[in-house]
């Protein structure tokens, strides 16, 4: 169930996503809440460099490794734009990290992409439970989704 708090922690991580287009990145953003609701850590996509393994949900993993407990990083929720890509999905599962709640999901992304005849990605898309069983994961959240869309569109400079 997503609730006030979530939406606004999740507006944000959109607002990150739009923040990495306009600096020329995919649209992906990130952060990290504690169980009281601070933000840790947030980030933004950074892989136009050539490195793609600079995902904001990545980051997060491995930021939490070393500054958070395991307690800490089991009871904190990552919010970001897209649901976690296998990589991403993996990172979270290692590192013991706790909920995660997505704006839109890699099914949305990859039939958006197929829709736009966009190329599909080198790694399979696959929803963070078949990576890390177990891991609570809500989303997509519908009026968040299209919005993530729109970034998406505008990257692939589709209208």
């Amino acid at each position: 169930m997503v609730d006030d708090t979530d939406m606004r922690h999740l507006r944000r991580a959109v607002a990150l996503a739009a923040e990495a287009l306009e600096a020329g990145d995919e649209p992906f953003g990130s952060l990290l809440v504690d169980r009281n609701g601070a933000v840790l850590f947030e980030d933004r996509n950074r892989v136009a460099g050539g490195d793609r393994t600079r995902h904001p949900e990545f980051a997060i993993a491995r930021w939490s490794t070393t500054r958070l407990t395991p307690a800490e990083r089991s009871a904190a929720t990552v919010y970001t734009s897209g649901e976690h890509c296998p990589m991403c999905s993996a990172a979270h599962g290692w590192a013991g990290l706790g909920r995660i709640v997505y704006a839109s999901s890699s099914a949305q992304l990859a039939a958006w992409l197929e829709e736009w005849d966009v190329p599909p990605a080198p790694v399979r898309a696959l929803p963070v439970n078949e990576i890390v069983p177990g891991v609570a994961v809500d989303g997509p959240v519908d009026p968040l989704a299209a919005e993530v869309r729109g970034l998406q569109a505008r990257f692939h400079g589709r209208r």
